[in-house]
């Protein structure tokens, strides 16, 4: 077993602050959540800003014209709370005649924008600031410009052989030419978010934007109407709750398919990860079983009510499938859809989705995972907006066979996982990552790293990680060994080697809080270009 407590000395230790933190997938996000704070704002406050500035750096990832749903801790309240901004089907989505080569590029793909809605319900429901204040510093990055990564040129070369709309390749491609420190600016964009300061989230939601939005959807195509826009309503929910080595996780409830998750976790629950080396075969192969099996009950269980779920996820339930996963015949099986999913052959078309997390020194905690589906969404810009649609309805199921299958004007099952973590009822957990349903698969790899082998957060979101696909697949970074791998192979897996860090893997930020003495330590992925911002005590 590899020796607990040395992942300080071998990579970048976890941030540690007795203030607030904010942890994301761009430092300059992060950074402008952690203004909020810095003003007298809370975890609240800190989100939006940091979605909103999300919007403008990582505007392959999601923006306000995406999906998401959030958790948080409300200190003054003592419990956690779910908010779901993941908008139903639009009324007029032509199911019978849709097909998935016209849902993944062009307006047809579009989902009905949610995002905005939730960052401002999250807010101005448990916030202490403004939404102009929140937007303020993604309106200064649209206007002044950043320079872009590595990373962003990763994101161009993803969507090379996709469509993508004349306005898309003005705002974004910089003439074919980008290169690394260049400077994106996103003027149009930037007035966009000042209106929607000055006027509020009216300004889309049945408003000039909104106008605008809809009257391109009735000439190219699509399916937004200003009635979908002016019905987006966020809801407020109970989330789904179960234990893991005295942490209970909090999920959002369906028709969220997070439930896997925790699933995943019971199953391993009866598993001595003490006597399983550190990433040996043993210890992978017992993880991807219980992947597997979780996969397949959620698959058959998405359209369940929250009291049929938290009975799935009881001692009585889990308990006999624990064989499943603790014995040695091979499992393998679905793990997207009720059918094959619909970007399970490659990278080029994967999702792009963002996960960060804000905490403040009251102890309020946010945990919010957005989306546009896939890089740069649907890849349509609203001409002189710089608003870019998501591709959300590629992700949903179309088979006409499937208990999941999609109804126009009806909330979908989706697989987002924003988590909160308590022990003993006192918060002590953020985590969040993208990876349309390796969210469900990567989330509980990380947990065991944390929980069972007592890595340090950073540490453990940085532990290589695999991605499942239906069948026996599993993409696996490489700083497994070949001989892991290959004993993996023998038990039946299909491994494919992938890169040190692989972003298909996903992209985990999280925030861990000490119960006694209020420390937080936050951590964020090295896959992609995220930074954990420390704010201290005032």
């Amino acid at each position: 077993m590899a020796e607990i407590g040395r992942s300080e000395h071998t990579q970048r230790p976890s941030v540690r602050t007795l203030g607030g933190m904010v942890t994301a997938a761009h430092p300059l996000a992060a950074d402008a959540g952690a203004e909020m704070l810095r003003k007298g704002g809370n975890a609240f406050d800190a989100i939006a800003a940091t979605a909103a500035a999300l919007n403008v750096v990582e505007p392959y990832m999601s923006g306000f014209a995406g999906l998401g749903m959030a958790n948080c801790w409300v200190a003054s309240e003592g419990r956690a709370r779910s908010l779901d901004f993941h908008t139903p089907c639009p009324a007029n989505f032509p199911i019978d005649s849709a097909d998935k080569a016209r849902m993944v590029n062009g307006p047809l793909a579009s989902g009905t924008p949610g995002n905005l809605a939730g960052w401002a319900t999250l807010q101005k429901t448990h916030g202490r600031l403004s939404l102009a204040e929140a937007l303020a510093p993604a309106i200064a990055l649209a206007r002044n410009g950043y320079p872009i990564t590595g990373f962003y040129l990763d994101m161009l070369n993803a969507v090379s052989a996709r469509p993508m709309s004349a306005e898309w390749a003005r705002v974004y491609a910089f003439g074919g030419a980008a290169k690394r420190g260049m400077i994106l600016k996103q003027p149009e964009l930037a007035d966009t978010l000042e209106a929607i300061a000055a006027n509020g989230i009216g300004h889309l939601y049945g408003g000039p934007l909104g106008k605008k939005l809809a009257d391109y959807m009735a000439g190219n195509d699509g399916c937004i109407t200003l009635a979908d826009l002016e019905a987006v309503q966020p809801i407020w929910e109970e989330t789904i709750q179960a234990e893991y080595r005295g942490l209970t996780l909090n999920v959002p409830p369906p028709p969220a398919e997070s439930f896997q998750f925790p699933l995943t976790l019971r199953l391993l629950a009866g598993t001595d990860f003490s006597r399983l080396p550190h990433l040996g075969a043993d210890h992978l192969d017992r993880v991807f079983r219980a992947v597997r099996v979780a996969a397949e009950l959620r698959i058959r269980n998405n359209k369940r009510a929250p009291e049929q779920i938290l009975d799935l996820l009881s001692e009585k339930s889990v308990a006999p499938l624990r064989a499943l996963v603790e014995g040695k015949d091979a499992v393998w099986g679905r793990t997207e859809q009720f059918a094959t999913g619909p970007l399970a052959e490659g990278p080029k078309l994967n999702e792009q989705t963002t996960s960060f997390s804000a905490m403040d020194a009251e102890g309020n905690a946010v945990c919010l995972t957005q989306s546009l589906g896939s890089p740069w969404g649907s890849g349509v810009v609203i001409p002189g907006t710089g608003v870019c649609l998501n591709n959300f309805l590629n992700w949903t199921d179309l088979d006409p066979a499937s208990p999941n299958r999609l109804k126009p004007g009806a909330r979908y099952a989706m697989c987002l996982a924003p988590t909160i973590g308590t022990r003993d009822g006192k918060l002590a957990l953020t985590l969040g990552t993208p990876g349309s349903y390796g969210i469900l698969q990567t989330q509980s790899q990380a947990m065991v790293h944390w929980l069972d082998y007592g890595l340090e957060l950073q540490a453990a979101i940085d532990a290589p990680r695999g991605r499942l696909f239906d069948g026996r697949k599993v993409n696996l970074e490489s700083r497994v060994t070949p001989e892991v791998m290959e004993e993996l192979r023998a038990r039946g897996h299909d491994v494919t080697p992938l890169g040190a860090y692989s972003w298909s893997c996903g992209g985990m930020h999280a925030i861990a809080r000490d119960a006694v003495t209020g420390a937080l330590e936050g951590a964020a992925d090295s896959r992609r270009d995220g930074a954990a911002i420390p704010v201290p005590k005032r």
